[in-house]
């Protein structure tokens, strides 16, 4: 794997679904783990999940809509382990309603965490990655920023402008030395889908470890080469052609 031997990651969403996969996966890869999360005990019950099986990990409750939160979050990781070599942007809310029925409070929570969170992540990390020569940071993007459908307005126009930030980050942070990706998936058989459609098809889904062993492989390639954008999607994808 090309990762630093002492490599660190932040995860976002850390403590859930895609998130607490990508942990695991990350951990069991030989990287050190932040796993950060608006629930607090989550995250750190993941941390000490991940210590107890001899990785290195640290739980951070982390609302990343806050500005100061999300500065002392990468702080408070580098002031541990002494680096920040990749953060994944994982954290994201849905609210299903249609647009009349969607309110001005739904409509700007969805925004603050789907895309002012990684702004605000991606600022302070980028500014870490810089002093340190490298970094890699991952958006976790959905289909949804490809195509549209009925009662996730608010999802949507989160997404699609999260794609925009990430290629715009990612023009940026090659001058840098600094890679950014969008990771696209499809559905996944997490909480997100399964808790809130009661009438979801689970086979019509794939294993969240899939997309977290994708962007793992996204953070493994060769120093010379990075890859703005990759669609991962199951088989019998319900939301892609």
């Amino acid at each position: 794997m090309n990762t630093p031997s002492d490599a660190v990651a932040l995860v976002t969403g850390g403590g859930g679904g895609l998130g607490e996969v990508l942990c695991y996966v990350l951990a069991d890869a030989g990287i050190t783990v932040a796993v950060a999360d608006i629930r607090e005990a989550a995250a750190e019950a993941i941390a000490r999940s991940l210590v107890a099986a001899d990785r290195e990990a640290v739980g951070l409750g982390l609302d990343i809509t806050d500005e100061a939160q999300a500065a002392d979050a990468i702080d408070a990781v580098i002031a541990r382990f002494g680096r920040l070599d990749f953060l994944i942007n994982c954290a994201g809310v849905d609210v299903t309603q249609p647009i009349a029925e969607l309110t001005s409070g739904d409509w700007d929570h969805i925004l603050a965490v789907n895309l002012r969170g990684p702004f605000l992540m991606s600022k302070y990390a980028l500014s870490a990655m810089r002093a340190q020569g490298r970094g890699h940071i991952v958006n976790v993007v959905s289909t949804a920023a490809k195509r549209a459908w009925a009662n996730a307005a608010a999802y949507h126009a989160s997404k699609w402008g999260l794609l925009g930030f990430t290629y715009a980050l990612h023009v940026e942070g090659r001058a840098q030395n600094i890679k950014v990706t969008a990771v696209i998936n499809g559905g996944m058989r997490t909480p997100f889908l399964l808790d809130r459609f009661s009438d979801i098809d689970p086979s019509a889904l794939q294993d969240p470890r899939n997309v977290a062993e994708t962007i793992l492989f996204v953070l493994s390639g060769p120093e010379e080469t990075v890859i703005p954008e990759i669609l991962v999607i199951p088989m019998r994808e319900t939301s892609w052609p």
